[in-house]
C-alpha cells in the first residue's frame, strides 16, 4: 500500500516526503535529478524494489524543492538550501541519524551532507552517482541534446533508452516514464535544474567524508559513466566499490536489481563504525575591519571602541541570520563557521553592508575545508586559507575560495576572477575569486 505523503517546513517551501517501513535503520532516500514520490508507487517494479527496502530499514523518500510534490521556489535552490531540506524532512518524520542514500544527481547533496553533518549521517551510499558533472554529459553537445529533448518531447518517454535500455520496447514503462518526467518537473524547471546541475563538482569534498560509504555502479551505465563511481570510490576514505555488470542507470530494472538491494542490505545491517565527530566539513568564514588601527589612532580609545561594538552588534545579527556559529572574535573580526558556503556568502554580503552604514569597511575571506573541532575552537588548513584569502581583500571585498565558487554552482551568486595567489603558510598556488554583489 502507497505510503502517505506528508509535508515539512524547510525556511518557507513544504517539501513533500513518505516515511515507510519498520526495519532497525533509518535509511533516507536522496533522489536524482527529478522525481515524484507517489508517481514511483504506480511501476510495479519500482514499488517492490521500495518494499524490499522496507524489509530491513525505516524508509524516508521525498521530492527536492521544486520537484514533484514538493514547492516550487523562486530561485533555484543552492545546495544548502537542499541540504537544509534533508534536514527538515529528517526532522519531520523524527529522525536523528539516518544512512543517506544517494541516486544519481542526488548522489552530490547525499556526499555534501555526509561531509557536513556526520553527526546526523550514519553511513552513506551512493548508486550512478558522480563528483563531476562530465561523468554524467561529458560533452556540451550531449547536454544541448537533452535541452532539445526537453523543450520538444519532454513527458512522451522517449528519453528512456538513456536510463534505461532494457526496457525498450515495454510500452507500459515508457508510459510510465513519460508521466514520471511530466510530474518530477516541468520542462523550464527541468531546463534550469539541469544548468544548475552542469557546474556540478565535488571533488574536493571527497576526501572530507568520514562516514563509512557504498559506492554502487554499473559497468557499462549508459548515463552516468562508470569512471563517476570509481572517481567517488577513490576520493572518499576507505569508501567500498562494488560494480554490477549491466546499462540501466534507473536501479531498480535490470537483471541485478535484486542484487543490489541484497548488498545495501547486506550494509545497512551490518554493523558499522562510529564516525569522527571531531573533524567535519564546514565553511570558514574571517571578518578583518579595513584600515582599523589608523581608524583608531585618529577617534581615541573611547570613540573607538563604542564604535566596535556598534560594529560587533552588526556582524553577530547577521552571523545569527543567516545561521551561522561564532567562534571567536579578534578584536577588529571575527571568526565564524557555516554548514553551507552559500549562507557565508550571503552573510559576508549582509555584513559589509551592514558596517557601512557605520562608515567602516570590512573584508571577508571564505573557504569550506576539514576543520578540526577542539572545544569552543576550530582548527586546521581551512581556517588558515580563509585567514589568508581576507588577506588579501580591500574594502568591502568578499574573496572566496575555488572550492567554494564550485560549491555554490546554480545558487545565483556571481564571482569574478581576483587571482591566482601563493597565500602564506598553504602549500601551492590558490585560485581566488571575488563575489559580486
Amino acid at each position: 500500500m502507497q505510503p502517505t505523503t506528508r509535508y515539512a517546513k524547510s525556511e518557507d517551501v513544504h517539501v513533500a516526503y513518505q516515511l515507510f517501513g519498520d526495519g532497525p535503520k533509518n535509511l533516507v532516500f536522496v533522489p536524482g535529478f527529478i522525481s515524484h514520490i507517489e508517481n514511483y508507487w504506480d511501476e510495479p517494479r519500482c514499488a517492490r524494489w521500495l518494499d524490499r527496502l522496507a524489509t530491513f530499514a525505516r524508509v524516508v523518500i521525498f521530492d527536492k524543492r521544486g520537484t514533484g510534490l514538493s514547492d516550487r521556489a523562486g530561485n533555484l535552490p543552492s545546495m544548502d538550501q537542499r541540504m537544509d531540506d534533508v534536514r527538515a524532512v529528517m526532522d519531520a518524520a523524527g529522525i536523528q541519524e539516518a544512512i543517506v542514500f544517494g541516486i544519481s544527481e542526488g548522489g552530490s547533496l547525499a556526499s555534501l551532507f555526509a561531509a557536513h553533518h556526520p553527526e546526523r549521517c550514519q553511513s552513506l551510499i551512493l548508486y550512478g552517482a558522480f563528483a563531476k558533472f562530465k561523468s554524467w554529459f561529458p560533452t556540451d553537445e550531449a547536454l544541448e541534446a537533452l535541452f532539445q529533448y526537453i523543450d520538444t518531447a519532454w513527458g512522451s518517454g522517449e528519453s528512456l533508452p538513456m536510463f534505461a535500455p532494457s526496457m525498450v520496447g515495454d510500452a507500459a514503462f515508457q508510459q510510465w516514464w513519460g508521466k514520471f518526467e511530466s510530474l518530477g518537473a516541468n520542462p523550464g524547471a527541468a531546463t534550469e535544474i539541469m544548468r544548475m546541475n552542469s557546474e556540478i563538482d565535488i571533488t574536493d569534498v571527497l576526501p572530507i567524508i568520514q562516514v563509512p560509504t557504498l559506492v554502487l555502479h554499473r559497468t557499462e551505465d549508459v548515463n552516468v559513466d562508470v569512471t563517476g563511481g570509481r572517481m567517488l570510490a577513490e576520493l572518499i576514505p576507505n569508501a567500498r566499490l562494488l560494480e554490477y555488470p549491466g546499462t540501466d542507470h534507473i536501479l531498480f530494472v535490470g537483471e541485478n536489481a535484486d542484487q543490489i538491494a541484497s548488498d545495501i542490505e547486506t550494509f545497512v545491517t551490518g554493523s558499522t563504525p562510529a564516525p569522527r565527530l571531531d573533524r567535519v566539513l564546514a565553511t570558514v568564514l574571517f571578518t578583518d575591519i579595513v584600515g582599523s588601527t589608523a581608524k583608531a589612532e585618529a577617534m581615541g580609545d573611547q570613540a573607538w571602541n563604542d564604535l566596535i561594538s556598534v560594529h560587533d552588534k552588526i556582524v553577530r545579527q547577521e552571523i545569527a541570520r543567516f545561521r551561522g556559529r561564532e567562534i571567536k572574535s579578534l578584536g577588529d573580526g571575527f571568526l565564524t563557521t557555516f554548514d553551507g558556503p552559500a549562507r557565508a556568502i550571503q552573510c559576508a554580503q549582509a555584513v559589509c553592508r551592514g558596517v557601512a552604514q557605520i562608515g567602516l569597511d570590512v573584508r571577508i575571506g571564505v573557504h569550506t575545508g576539514e576543520v578540526e573541532i577542539a572545544d569552543d575552537d576550530v582548527r586546521g588548513i581551512a581556517v588558515n586559507i580563509a585567514s589568508r584569502i581576507s588577506e588579501l581583500g580591500n574594502e568591502a571585498d568578499v574573496l572566496v575560495s575555488r572550492t567554494v565558487k564550485d560549491l555554490v554552482a546554480g545558487s545565483g551568486i556571481k564571482f569574478s576572477s581576483f587571482g591566482t595567489h601563493k597565500l602564506k603558510g598553504v602549500p601551492d598556488e590558490r585560485t581566488v575569486y571575488k563575489s559580486e554583489v
